[in-house]
């Protein structure tokens, strides 16, 4: 079955989307998106998700592209149409089509993409842990934002690659780790206490980082907002990634030392029981 994609209020096979060579998504990352997760045919944190949408349009004094009930509209007519039962929805609005020029276009449409794939959770990969690298943190002061801008982030993604890791946490000048490429970091203190970074504009509030944040809560768990240092996560007793796509990852060694012996701790498991728990929910 070829897959379909919504593109400017139609919908289309995927192969044959395209937006125009002056959209200013394509000339100046002039964009913002959304990934939302599709679990046994629900969306996950919806509202969660356009919340920070419409945030980030503000942030970027974009207009939104339709309303809320007409987009999930869409979103849920393009899940439909690509028959995803677990997998993704990928939402993108940029300023639009203009002459290429820095200033904000006068009159230009927002244009929005979405498109659905099949993705299933990388259990494996929950189980077994990821190894992470850490490197100098070179993206632009509002990570809070989720632009289109990534290449820091496709440059950290394919250092970390070759090095043999899966992914790498940014660190900033001061030796303080900020994020992933895709995801939250969160470190398992001696105290047990569950350690990520406060939301400000060092990093992207993730919305899975959210989920886990109330279930945390739910269940007692010492939760604490603060950066930590690459020191810190080599001590760490525990050590986990969240995000649309990872779920709740164990984080097993950094910068080739093992963290926790070397696998997934009590804490970790106990939070990705929960978090399945959350996802399947509809």
């Amino acid at each position: 079955m070829s897959r379909i994609a919504y593109v400017n209020g139609r919908y289309i096979a995927h192969r044959a989307a395209r937006v125009h060579i002056e959209d200013r998504g394509y000339q100046f990352a002039d964009g913002i998106y959304e990934v939302v997760a599709v679990r046994r045919g629900h969306l996950v944190d919806e509202g969660p998700h356009l919340d920070r949408l419409d945030r980030s349009l503000g942030e970027m004094r974009m207009a939104a592209p339709m309303g809320r009930a007409a987009l999930r509209h869409a979103m849920r007519e393009v899940i439909r149409r690509n028959r995803v039962a677990d997998g993704i929805v990928y939402l993108q609005v940029t300023r639009g089509v203009a002459p290429r020029g820095h200033a904000f276009p006068k009159g230009a449409a927002p244009a929005l993409v979405i498109t659905a794939k099949r993705l299933a959770p990388n259990y494996a990969q929950m189980e077994k842990g990821i190894a992470i690298v850490t490197l100098p943190d070179i993206r632009w002061k509002r990570r809070d934002i989720k632009t289109v801008n990534l290449t820091a982030n496709v440059l950290a993604k394919q250092q970390a690659l070759d090095a043999g890791a899966y992914d790498a946490w940014l660190v900033d000048e001061a030796g303080m780790v900020n994020e992933g490429t895709a995801s939250n970091a969160w470190i398992v203190t001696r105290a047990k206490e569950l350690v990520t970074h406060a939301p400000d504009h060092s990093i992207l509030n993730g919305i899975t980082r959210l989920a886990v944040k109330r279930l945390a809560e739910t269940k007692g768990y010492r939760f604490v907002e603060r950066p930590f240092s690459k020191s810190e996560a080599l001590a760490a007793e525990e050590a986990f990634v969240t995000g649309t796509t990872s779920w709740v990852t164990p984080v097993v060694a950094i910068d080739g030392k093992p963290i926790g012996g070397g696998t997934a701790g009590p804490l970790t498991r106990a939070l990705q029981r929960l978090y399945e728990a959350h996802a399947d929910e509809p």
